[in-house]
């Protein structure tokens, strides 16, 4: 499959998936929706339009999105993921987002090491984690994705009592 096909394949699958969870999916009444990788701000932009009402709060190194896609001031976390995010755990987000992987398995193998407890630290108790990478911590319960969504192509997953 060409790197086009693969992006678009994921796209495909990252826009089934959110409009899954929500059309589908009952999130906590209250809480923000955490983006965690901001990029270009696509899928920021996406979840204004899913999600209207809810603040949401995007995480990026550095600011690279498209201008019409920027967060507030006050919703644009900038710096290292991981330890910029840790600000926001035990505030009981509604729902997480995070698409920050590379592609390469060795810079995925460290972005594990921290994204799915931080992703459990930042989610209220029935809170909803969207992951391009897969989460494995004990407070996440596996989903089952949408039927048009490739199997580990992303991921879904409820944050356990």
């Amino acid at each position: 499959m060409s790197r086009l096909d693969s992006f678009i394949r994921r796209m495909k699958a990252q826009s089934d998936i959110l409009n899954y969870v929500s059309a589908e999916l009952a999130l906590p009444p209250e809480g923000a929706i955490l983006e965690v990788g901001l990029g270009n701000g696509r899928t920021f932009d996406h979840l204004r339009e899913r999600f209207p009402g809810r603040r949401i709060v995007a995480f990026d190194r550095a600011l690279v999105a498209h201008g019409s896609s920027v967060p507030a001031p006050e919703d644009l976390i900038l710096g290292e993921i991981d330890i910029t995010a840790q600000a926001f755990a035990g505030q009981g987000a509604a729902l997480v987002h995070a698409d920050i992987g590379t592609g390469y398995a060795d810079k995925d193998a460290v972005t594990l090491t921290w994204l799915p407890q931080l992703t459990s630290a930042l989610l209220a108790v029935g809170g909803i984690a969207v992951s391009g990478l897969p989460l494995e911590d004990s407070l996440l319960e596996p989903l089952p994705v949408p039927a048009s969504v490739p199997a580990d192509r992303y991921f879904l997953y409820r944050k356990r009592a």
